[in-house]
């Protein structure tokens, strides 16, 4: 009974709000002011009787009247309330739609971080059902917080991106990813997230069988002295010539002995455990050849 007086009073809202904004011969101008409060009443009545349809409409109906109103602010948590609730609806399309224009109206408002948060939360919506989607959100996020210098607050967005492409298994994007993080954590002056993701872009290589990609990704990070003098790498370096070696058992104990591996982030640290993945005795004598036929042809 409770539910369906709230259900009532916010279609009395509605009714209300929609009289105010509609022009007529006896009413030549609109208050979208007042509609604009009555739909975002109605719009929280709405959640409370569990029609979720009606609140997310109502809630596009008060970004509506809220941008008519220039405060291009609250038209964009409006609309991010609407994606949260087309999210709950399973509307997909919807949700990409609503977070994409409260981003941009954050944008207009001249704040980067929650125009990027916006699309932050858009993807974490779309994980499931439109992965790729979610990661040009993802990323989309990134690139405007590096833009505006402001990498730091770019992290929990770069490890969301890495453990989606992790999920898709899609390795060499994921290292991409972490040395991209790595590159804007020294930005940020953060020296052990820069060590941490830079270590975790080589598991992530070696885990993907790439070991010329794991290899060259450690001689570009080793010119940095943070990285080296650091025990990430230090574990790098230790990996990478127990490949080289073809040393499967010590490859293992490094990982299981290491100190600093469990403390990376907990899907790279999954990636750790399978070490190796490939056939590392042939992954060495590849090696060995290839060093060989480079000291043929100097």
């Amino acid at each position: 009974m409770a539910s369906d007086a709230k259900l009532r009073d916010a279609d009395e809202l509605i009714k209300k709000a929609n009289k105010l904004t509609k022009l007529s011969f006896f009413k030549w101008s609109t208050d979208w002011s007042s509609a604009t409060a009555l739909y975002e009443q109605a719009a929280m009545a709405y959640k409370l009787a569990k029609q979720l349809e009606k609140a997310k409409d109502a809630y596009v109906r008060a970004a509506e009247g809220q941008e008519k109103l220039s405060s291009p602010w609250q038209a964009a948590k409006d609309l991010e309330a609407a994606g949260a609730i087309a999210k709950e609806l399973g509307k997909f399309d919807e949700v990409l739609e609503l977070y994409k224009r409260a981003s941009d109206l954050y944008n207009e408002c001249g704040m980067p971080q929650p125009s990027a948060d916006a699309l932050a939360k858009g993807a974490r919506a779309l994980e499931e059902a439109n992965p790729d989607e979610a990661l040009r959100l993802y990323m989309d996020s990134c690139g405007m917080l590096e833009e505006e210098g402001k990498e730091h607050m770019a992290f929990e967005t770069y490890r969301a991106a890495m453990s989606l492409y992790l999920k898709r298994n899609r390795q060499l994007d994921a290292a991409t990813v972490l040395l991209r993080w790595g590159l804007a954590a020294d930005k940020s002056k953060a020296v052990h997230s820069q060590c941490k993701a830079y270590l975790s872009a080589i598991i992530v290589y070696l885990y993907a069988n790439d070991f010329k990609q794991a290899e060259q990704c450690y001689n570009d990070c080793s010119q940095i002295d943070a990285f080296m003098n650091n025990e990430h790498g230090s574990c790098a370096f230790d990996l990478l010539r127990a490949y080289r070696e073809g040393d499967s058992v010590g490859i293992k104990h490094i990982v299981k002995s290491s100190s600093v591996i469990p403390h990376l982030d907990h899907t790279i640290v999954r990636l750790a455990k399978q070490l190796p993945t490939g056939e590392v005795m042939a992954l060495a004598s590849s090696v060995s050849d290839l060093n060989v036929a480079d000291d043929d042809f100097t």
